[in-house]
């Protein structure tokens, strides 16, 4: 089922900034994904390139950052138990 927001796009509402920073995540993990998975098949076909493991460790490391500020900024009550 795809990710979708419900109601209308307040930028004040903290639930629908979460929301957004929570699409943006999916958005780089996704691009992570498929870039650096293309680049290490490309090496291992043809061009080694002996820098790739520090490129995708560098890359790895900002992916984490951003879920850890997704975790952080989390607003207060949204821990997934809403009864409504």
């Amino acid at each position: 089922m795809p990710i979708r927001w419900y109601g209308p796009a307040n930028p004040d509402d903290p639930t629908y900034r979460h929301f957004e920073r929570i699409v943006n995540l999916c958005l780089h993990a996704g691009v992570f994904a498929a870039i650096n998975s293309g680049v290490w098949f490309v090496q291992e076909m043809r061009h080694p390139w002996q820098g790739l493991p520090w490129f995708t460790g560098v890359w790895l490391s900002a992916l984490l950052i951003h879920l850890s500020v997704v975790v952080i900024k989390r607003p207060q009550g949204s821990d997934g138990d809403d009864k409504s």
